[in-house]
C-alpha cells in the first residue's frame, strides 16, 4: 500500500540511490525538496542538469572540468609539473587541496583495481598516466590511493609500470593519526607508522 503519490515515491527512490542515503533519509530529503519554494526547487534541479551537461573529464589529469578544456589545476602555471599525485577519485583531489601542502599536479584513476568487483587495470585511467610519464618532464609520482587492500594493490601495480621510465615513485606515509593513541592502533598501522618515520 502506497501512502504517498507516485511522484513523491519516485523522488524518494531517486534520493535512495545516492551513496549513504537510506530509505528514511531519502524520504526526509523528498519532503525537504517539496517544501522548497518553486524558484529554489527549480534552481536545485537545474544545478543537477547543468552539472551533468557541462562537466567532463580533464584531458590531462582526468579530474572534473567544465567543458572540453583543462581543469583549473592543469591550467595553473604556478603548479609543479614535475610531480604527479595519483588518486582514486576526484574527491581525493579536494581532500589533498584542503591541506594546502601539495603544489604539484594530479592524476585521477576513477577507481582502484578490485578483482572482487570486476575492476581491472583497463577499467581505470592508467593508460593516460603512463602516456603522461613516458612523455617526459615528470620526476616524481606520488601514490595517494587509500591504504586498503585494493588501494595498495593498485599502487604496487602502478609503481611497477612506471619504474622503467626512471621516475621516482613514492607512497603517502600513513600510520597513527593525530590525536590517536598507540594502544588502540592495530599492528598494520603501527608497522606503517614505524616505516614512515622521519627525522625531527
Amino acid at each position: 500500500m502506497e501512502y504517498f503519490p507516485p511522484a513523491l515515491e519516485a523522488l524518494t527512490e531517486q534520493f535512495a540511490r545516492l551513496p549513504g542515503v537510506g530509505k528514511k533519509s531519502a524520504q526526509r530529503l523528498s519532503f525537504f525538496v517539496l517544501g522548497l519554494p518553486d524558484e529554489e526547487a527549480r534552481a536545485f534541479a537545474e544545478a543537477i542538469v547543468t552539472a551533468k551537461r557541462t562537466i567532463s573529464l580533464c584531458p590531462v589529469c582526468q579530474s572534473f572540468t567544465e567543458g572540453e578544456g583543462l581543469c583549473p589545476i592543469c591550467q595553473s602555471s604556478k603548479r609543479d609539473e614535475s610531480t604527479v599525485c595519483v588518486v582514486a577519485d576526484p574527491k581525493d583531489v579536494a581532500a589533498l587541496e584542503r591541506s594546502r601542502e601539495y603544489n604539484g599536479r594530479y592524476h585521477v584513476l576513477h577507481g582502484v583495481i578490485s578483482p572482487m568487483n570486476h575492476v581491472g587495470p583497463d577499467d581505470l585511467h592508467i593508460k593516460e598516466l603512463v602516456e603522461r610519464v613516458s612523455a617526459g618532464g615528470v620526476h616524481e609520482v606520488i601514490m595517494a590511493t587509500n591504504p586498503t587492500t585494493e588501494g595498495e594493490a593498485t599502487a604496487i601495480y602502478l609503481s611497477r609500470l612506471l619504474k622503467p621510465f626512471g621516475v621516482r615513485v613514492t607512497r603517502l606515509a600513513y600510520g597513527v593519526p593525530v590525536g590517536g593513541q598507540l594502544e588502540f592502533a592495530d599492528d598494520a598501522t603501527l608497522t606503517r607508522a614505524l616505516e614512515g618515520r622521519r627525522e625531527m
